[in-house]
């Protein structure tokens, strides 16, 4: 990687195997990008830590929506890194995306609390995967890897 290149977290929870699914997609859509200036790491959000969030340039998160809010593993993820980050990642571009069982606001809007605290900047809004799971989520989840990928590199994010 030369001094100039970038690095997207992508950190993600799945029980089912759709969030799994859907970060798949987003990892195809950022290799498939071709970007040769950015490197993407990809965590389980109960291993993912402070130094992986200091050391990216942009964030993907990926949660089921579990009894309306965002998965314990998520949860655990930012009580783990919110303060040792607070004052260093302020303007990280992020992504997020939901499997639904209801309709997904619960998730976003507590992790979008959380978000705000850290001052991240979002660069899309929520995809939010409800009903049946299907090719059509998985395509804008790549797509939207692949928007990230492209405008972190460029220096649009």
């Amino acid at each position: 990687m030369s001094v100039n290149s970038k690095s997207l977290l992508v950190v993600f929870h799945s029980a089912s195997g759709n969030t799994q699914a859907m970060a798949d997609a987003v990892i195809s859509g950022i290799e498939a990008a071709g970007t040769e200036r950015l490197r993407h790491v990809v965590k389980h959000a109960l291993e993912a830590s402070e130094s992986d969030v200091k050391n990216a340039d942009g964030v993907v998160l990926l949660t089921p929506e579990n009894f309306g809010y965002m998965s314990g593993a998520l949860k655990y993820f930012f009580d783990r890194i919110y303060y040792p980050c607070l004052d260093n990642t302020q303007g990280m571009p992020y992504a997020l995306l939901v499997r639904a069982g209801n309709d997904g606001q619960g998730a976003i809007s507590s992790i979008e609390r959380i978000i705000t605290g850290l001052a991240w900047q979002e660069i899309s809004p929520p995809i939010v995967s409800k009903g049946d799971f299907d090719a059509e989520i998985l395509q804008q989840c790549s797509e939207l890897g692949s928007a990230f990928a492209l405008g972190l590199e460029s220096g649009i994010f």
